[in-house]
């Protein structure tokens, strides 16, 4: 059996292209005793709220009908954000050579975040140059990584 992501992302995929805009990721998670499913989008330029209705109404409309999970939930349809996570293989060849943040589930020197350029991503471990040194993040050790934001 397909996991509910997957199905509701082939459902979301024809939705969002003709909205002139990317899919970039789909979460069914449980927050605070709610499920929600999220739906990630990217568009050249940014994702604007008409965006998000544009889709969100029309695929609302067809996860009613497909009815791919049981229970309620809460629906939403947003931007994947300027500090976006990188899950996927083709997000990390997307941003090589961007600044990320790496979030570890346990210490390691001390620590458990680490920023710098993304150097390369391989079977989950993503190789990081921080301070002019390469160092590699074992799939295992990272809890998140994403775009990193200077404020």
């Amino acid at each position: 059996m397909a996991k509910v992501t997957d199905t509701v992302a082939a459902l979301a995929l024809p939705v969002v292209e003709s909205a002139g805009c990317k899919l970039w990721d789909v979460e069914y998670v449980k927050e605070a005793g709610s499920w929600f499913l999220r739906v990630y989008i990217d568009k050249e330029g940014g994702v604007s709220i008409n965006d998000c209705e544009a889709i969100s109404r029309p695929l609302s409309d067809l996860l009613d009908q497909a009815d791919p999970i049981e229970g309620s939930y809460t629906f939403e349809v947003s931007s994947a954000g300027a500090d976006r996570a990188l899950k996927k293989p083709e997000h990390f060849a997307a941003f090589l050579g961007a600044e990320v943040e790496i979030k570890l589930y346990r210490p390691r020197e001390g620590r458990k975040e680490f920023v710098g350029v993304l150097k390369g991503f391989q079977d989950g471990n993503v190789t990081l140059e921080i301070d002019g040194d390469q160092t590699v993040f074992t799939k295992q050790e990272i809890a998140l990584v994403r775009l990193y934001l200077r404020v």
